[in-house]
């Protein structure tokens, strides 16, 4: 067989005689070459020979000229000057402007022809033979003197080229599949897995095992926490007249005993809500409220109804926000934080060693969940005035009027208990080859009341999916992340994110140090048609990014979603504020860790209605998603891959200290305008007339002025350069930590984020109080609290703004 060089040299010389030698014979040697040239393979080698030759716009077919019997047709190309052949559909006994009509030809030319590509032959053969011939080796004569083997010096290896980003990413894109989905949802879904239980544990081991088996070094971090559960001797009860109602639902960390109270309607239970209650002249000072849920979580429910000096809570779904059956029930937690409340502030590896101490979010008060038709018939009998038709008080039971009470008595007995559980956190860790004691943690709860389907399997599959995509990226695929990635199953996240809070708690010296971004993977798959997110400022461009990098990928891997990805494209992502009821939250507000939760959910839908119930199942969420729940999972995964990507894969962190910027200037400007506010009070304006938020301003504008200078630093920068890179993402991992207020306690105020934690130290709360010695107070902490920030970020201390 001839090799390519040999068919390439022989088409050469026989469109060179033809052309020059024959050219009374052009046309024929003209089909008689593109024949060679199909017989070849070689349609390559003429678009070179035509561009040339500078054959213009000439056609031909891939198939006999000669027209079919039965009219199929066929494919013709068009060579183009530029080099581009364009595919036409033309019938086969096609038109004659598509093809040359036959010449006749006379004896002598059909001579000329037979004895010209004879010749042809010869020649194209002798040219490729001479030009490829074997060199002659000489014969070696064995009696001769060997002579001495020629060290040669080594060779420099050249230098490893780093995989490309893209590259990278459909790599990932590639493991997410929908088959690999189905394999680990089925592995990872567990009944009745509440925390601590054989179940719970049975599913850690088995995360355990998997990360052992993928080389990541497994290990666990265990805790002994005090969790509440029913009493199944002694159920909760609501007495309302001559019914008595046994309740099976509950509410962890609610306070127990009996209490009687008249009974009040108060909507969602927001603090606005209770102010319409007061309007109406219906009393909340020792009330048993009943609000339905929604909007806010129970434990801001509760909160509330304490402060107003309520002495009990009822919580039930209306018809309106939940589509329920009459007898479903609803599980919570109404501890204002996170973690083990009966530890706050330091972990609970052994919680007898510490005093007895509580969380100030504990509630003082009972509460309890009711179902939909226990709820119907309390509505029924309330009594008392009617709310106005725009207060928003009106639900969805068409068969009650939605009065605000204030009449009939209501006894409510709470007898939860507390049981003391061990729990385990399972990680397993892919070291990174530049920096290693730098990662990124992706994690997920694993425990959930009932089947938790949605709120905890579909995380732990995702989890461990990308644990198995990232491990085989390394070992088999050439890919070397320069950060550490981290995979963390949490334990006890139905009881407020207790698990990840103790692990926080245990290791508060140094994570914040190590850890540059948590990314959420609890509640990623919710419905279909809509994204939502909830992350710090620092990560909104990483967001961004990901959102139009991965609209071609989930195109290319996961066509079958295609109504998801234009929705995905037209309806871009809803960002909404980090609730303390997020699994993320703990580790922005309490350890300014820049954190990221983020949901695939239905349009114009903030919360999926069926967590905390029995009806979170598999069936649930593939109506939800249209039956797409493994396609959607896939593409969650690879979101959070994708970021995961770049923050482990980049040089620089893809942390953008800009996007701060607008969040700063608008809470600055609320506590610009309370002030403002208070001077126009009368009996305040000589308290305030000296109070000038303008010193928290230049902190502001130091913040910003050290951003632009990192900016610059960047600019100026070789990135290439480890030790040079590496300053300078330690100057942006300073800035999430340095906004936690240095000047409260954690285990007083655990959320100490300036702008997202919750207390009095927060420009939130300063924007709203009313005294003015505290405002004081609190506006001076909260300057240095920012300029604090604005000097860490600077980095050198000779280079800090003297602007204070």
């Amino acid at each position: 067989m001839q090799s390519q060089s040999d068919k390439l040299c022989f088409v050469f010389s026989f469109l060179f005689f033809s052309f020059f030698f024959f050219k009374q014979l052009y046309h024929c040697y003209y089909f008689a070459a593109l024949a060679l040239i199909q017989l070849l393979n070689l349609e390559h080698v003429a678009l070179i020979i035509f561009s040339l030759l500078q054959v213009k716009s000439v056609r031909y077919s891939r198939f006999p000229l000669q027209p079919t019997e039965n009219g199929e047709s066929h494919l013709e190309v068009k060579l183009s000057e530029d080099g581009a052949e364009e595919f036409t559909d033309v019938e086969a006994e096609g038109s004659p402007s598509f093809r040359p009509a036959p010449q006749n030809y006379s004896r002598h030319s059909i001579a000329f022809l037979l004895l010209g590509t004879l010749l042809i032959f010869i020649v194209g053969y002798l040219v490729g033979y001479i030009s490829h011939s074997k060199p002659k080796v000489e014969s070696l004569n064995l009696t001769q003197t060997p002579v001495a083997p020629v060290t040669q010096a080594p060779v420099a290896q050249p230098a490893e080229v780093e995989m490309d980003f893209k590259n990278i990413s459909q790599l990932l894109a590639r493991k997410m599949t929908r088959e690999a989905f189905q394999k680990t949802l089925r592995y990872t879904e567990y009944p009745g897995r509440s925390a601590g239980n054989d179940e719970d544990m049975s599913l850690a081991n088995s995360i355990f095992d998997e990360f052992k088996k993928l080389e990541m070094d497994p290990w666990t971090d265990i805790h002994y926490v005090q969790l509440p559960i029913p009493d199944s001797q002694n159920p909760n009860k609501v007495q309302f007249g001559s019914e008595d109602f046994s309740l099976t639902g509950y509410l962890a960390y609610s306070a127990t005993g009996r209490v009687q109270g008249k009974l009040v309607y108060g909507n969602y239970g927001r603090k606005e809500d209770l102010d319409i209650v007061n309007k109406n002249k219906v009393e909340l000072k020792d009330c048993v409220l009943l609000v339905r849920a929604g909007k806010i979580s129970f434990a801001e429910q509760v909160a509330n109804a304490e402060g107003r000096g309520a002495s009990a809570v009822l919580i039930y779904p209306d018809e309106a926000d939940y589509n329920y059956v009459a007898d479903t029930v609803l599980y919570g937690h109404v501890h204002l934080g996170s973690g083990d409340p009966y530890t706050p502030g330091f972990p609970s590896f052994n919680h007898t060693q510490f005093p007895p101490t509580q969380s100030s979010g504990l509630p003082k008060i009972p509460a309890q969940t009711l179902t939909r038709s226990v709820a119907v018939k309390l509505l029924q009998k309330i009594g008392g005035p009617e709310p106005d038709e725009t207060s928003g008080f009106k639900g969805g039971f068409k068969q009650v009027s939605y009065r605000l009470g204030g009449i009939e008595n209501i006894t409510l007995e709470v007898n939860n208990k507390l049981v003391n559980k061990e729990i385990h956190n399972v990680f397993g860790a892919i070291k990174g080859f530049d920096d290693p004691d730098r990662y990124i943690v992706l994690g997920a709860q694993r425990d959930a009341w009932g089947s938790g389907y949605a709120r905890a399997t579909v995380g732990t599959s995702v989890l461990v999916q990308l644990a198995k995509a990232f491990h085989e990226m390394v070992e088999n695929d050439g890919f070397k992340p320069r950060r550490s990635l981290v995979f963390a199953s949490w334990s006890a996240g139905e009881y407020g994110s207790v698990g990840a809070t103790e692990w926080l708690e245990g290791y508060m010296a140094s994570i914040d140090k190590k850890v540059f971004t948590y990314i959420s993977l609890d509640g990623v798959v919710m419905g279909e048609g809509g994204f939502m997110a909830s992350a710090s400022p620092l990560l909104y461009s990483l967001l961004e990014t990901t959102m139009k990098e991965g609209l071609l990928c989930f195109f290319l891997f996961y066509p079958s979603t295609i109504t998801i990805i234009i929705i995905f494209f037209f309806f871009p992502c809803r960002m909404r504020p980090m609730t303390i009821d997020d699994p993320a939250y703990p580790f922005l507000a309490f350890s300014g860790i820049p954190s990221v939760s983020f949901h695939f959910i239905k349009p114009n839908s903030e919360v999926y209605t069926y967590y905390g119930t029995q009806l979170d199942t598999v069936d649930q969420l593939n109506y939800e998603t249209n039956n797409q729940t493994n396609e959607i999972t896939a593409i969650a995964a690879q979101f959070a891959g994708q970021m995961a990507l770049h923050l482990v894969h980049d040089h620089l962190l893809s942390l953008d200290v800009n996007r701060y910027s607008k969040t700063l200037t608008k809470a600055v400007g609320g506590v610009y305008k309370h002030i403002r506010l208070l001077s126009q009070v009368e009996y305040l304006f000589c308290l305030v007339k000296d109070l000038s938020p303008s010193w928290l301003n230049r902190a502001r504008g130091s913040f910003q002025r050290a951003a632009m200078n990192l900016y610059n630093d960047i600019a100026n920068t070789n990135l290439d350069d480890k030790e040079a890179c590496r300053i300078l993402n330690n100057r942006i991992m300073t800035v999430e930590h340095s906004l936690l207020s240095p000047y409260v306690s954690p285990v007083k105020v655990p959320f100490r984020h300036l702008l997202f934690g919750r207390g009095s130290h927060t420009l939130a709360s300063i924007a709203e109080t009313t005294d003015v010695d505290e405002l004081h107070t609190q506006l001076a902490l909260a300057t240095w609290n920012l300029q604090g920030c604005a000097n860490a970020m600077v980095g050198n201390i000779w280079d800090l703004d003297e602007e204070i």
